[in-house]
């Protein structure tokens, strides 16, 4: 009984956070809508319904994340660094980082949303077919780009080097593969690497990188835990505008 009074306890913060959350959102809307457009808000009770599901949806999900993810990933970083295999340990941080961006909700509507782009441009055959393999090789191609930033992220915790340089060296990157790739996709590799870090990917990765710093002797969990989202965020840019060029 304990532990489900506690859960309903946290579920029941978890709801108030998330009504905070949207609150000012709402508020927004509101004042735009009845102040400045002076109109009356269109389907007031399909608002009212899709803010409720909102909620609750949120609420669900960030108690999900609290309970399960963010145990889970630092509890397999904890178990990897003392099974001392760096092996085992790299291909488990890429295989989550593949894993989390193919199932990415985000990255699969801005792929197929590109795909549909480039069909109307021209870039490819107007067709199912060339839509939806130009939308799988572009999550794939973003998938696996992360897959190794949380590798390269991983051996930063490992090795302890600083952040700072490697950001550096990977937006000079960027730079030059702007220079060369095609102005067609410039804009899809910049949106790529936000959409990859969101819902999924987020919590555990961030938790990966959290177990992991805290199991490594002489490594601070808040100076070297964190870092990983944005080696997840900045190559996608870099291999999508690549995968541009080769098409």
């Amino acid at each position: 009984m304990d532990r489900v009074s506690k859960s309903l306890q946290h579920l029941f913060r978890s709801s108030m956070e998330s009504i905070r959350d949207l609150l000012p959102i709402l508020l927004v809307i509101a004042f735009f809508q009845l102040l400045v457009l002076r109109q009356p808000i269109p389907d007031l009770l399909g608002l009212l319904t899709g803010t409720l599901l909102v909620v609750i949806g949120l609420t669900l999900f960030v108690h999900g994340l609290k309970t399960a993810l963010f145990p889970i990933g630092e509890n397999m970083a904890h178990d990897f660094a003392r099974k001392g295999s760096l092996f085992w340990l790299l291909l488990f941080a890429f295989s989550l980082g593949f894993g989390t961006t193919v199932a990415e909700p985000a990255l699969i509507a801005v792929s197929e949303e590109a795909a549909e782009v480039a069909a109307r441009g021209g870039m490819i055959d107007p067709d199912e077919e060339a839509m939806s393999s130009y939308a799988n090789g572009l999550r794939l191609t973003v998938a696996i780009s992360v897959g190794l930033a949380i590798v390269v992220g991983v051996i930063r915790i490992i090795k302890g080097w600083p952040i700072q340089y490697l950001i550096i060296l990977g937006y000079l990157g960027v730079v030059i593969m702007t220079a060369f790739a095609p102005p067609e996709i410039i804009g899809i590799a910049y949106d790529s690497g936000g959409v990859t870090t969101s819902t999924i990917t987020v919590p555990l990765v961030t938790a990966l990188g959290v177990g992991l710093a805290t199991s490594i002797r002489g490594r601070n969990p808040l100076t070297d835990g964190f870092g990983l989202i944005a080696f997840a965020s900045l190559t996608p840019m870099i291999f999508v505008m690549a995968y541009g060029m080769i098409l």
